[in-house]
């Protein structure tokens, strides 16, 4: 089993026997769950001894698209612990979006506001107000996405020989209002199509690829 935790980040453990029908972890480890366990190190792994349930959206994540978009904020924050991350406010962003995740008739459209969220406590996420590469601040009517620079450039820093993503007004005041902390005013939960792009493509800059998960919903059409 691979588990995130708050206090040690991402651990590797054994569920020894959980395969099996009578086993008391049998039904309380599967993708997304959140429990309290009691574990021992063992010789290279953590050994799970008991598994408690706190929360098991699992029955709602069935759903393909929503069992894609948890997979792929899974894959991410994974891809991330490479950071040595463990930091509770990422479990708890994780832990609140798979909720709201399991009850939402959109859940592809929470994935950029989460994937944001994600970049911002890293501390990788882009400056909204300015330019990243002069500095200079934004005008709303030419900004471009320059994931290779790693966030949005004005018309002066644009390398007109790339086929940059144009952003109108709406688009950044939409990655704006996605980067407003929970409870914020003005906070927005639905990206625009732009503004979703831009974050993904953020994300697999910052990752060296594009995660596995991606494909999947590829194929669910989204």
């Amino acid at each position: 089993m691979t588990i995130f935790t708050r206090e040690r980040g991402k651990l590797d453990a054994v569920a020894k026997g959980v395969r099996r029908m009578r086993s008391p972890l049998a039904g309380r480890l599967e993708l997304a769950n959140e429990c309290a366990f009691l574990m021992h190190r063992g010789r290279s792994l953590e050994v799970i001894v008991s598994a408690e349930t706190i929360s098991a959206p699992w029955p709602t994540l069935v759903e393909p698209e929503r069992y894609a978009v948890v997979s792929l904020m899974a894959e991410t924050i994974d891809a991330f612990c490479e950071l040595d991350l463990a930091l509770p406010e990422v479990y708890d962003l994780l832990a609140g979006a798979i909720g709201t995740i399991a009850g939402s008739a959109d859940p592809l459209g929470l994935l950029p506001r989460f994937s944001l969220r994600l970049l911002d406590l890293l501390g990788l996420a882009p400056p909204l107000d300015r330019c990243v590469r002069c500095g200079c601040a934004l005008d709303s009517d030419n900004v471009w996405l320059d994931a290779e620079a790693g966030g949005f450039v004005d018309g002066a820093c644009r390398e007109r020989w790339r086929d940059l993503a144009e952003l109108t007004a709406q688009d950044l005041v939409n990655l704006r209002a996605l980067a407003v902390p929970k409870g914020g005013e003005a906070a927005a939960l639905h990206a625009t199509p732009a503004a979703a792009h831009a974050v993904a493509e953020l994300v697999a800059h910052h990752l060296g690829r594009r995660p596995k998960a991606v494909a999947y919903l590829g194929g669910l059409g989204a």
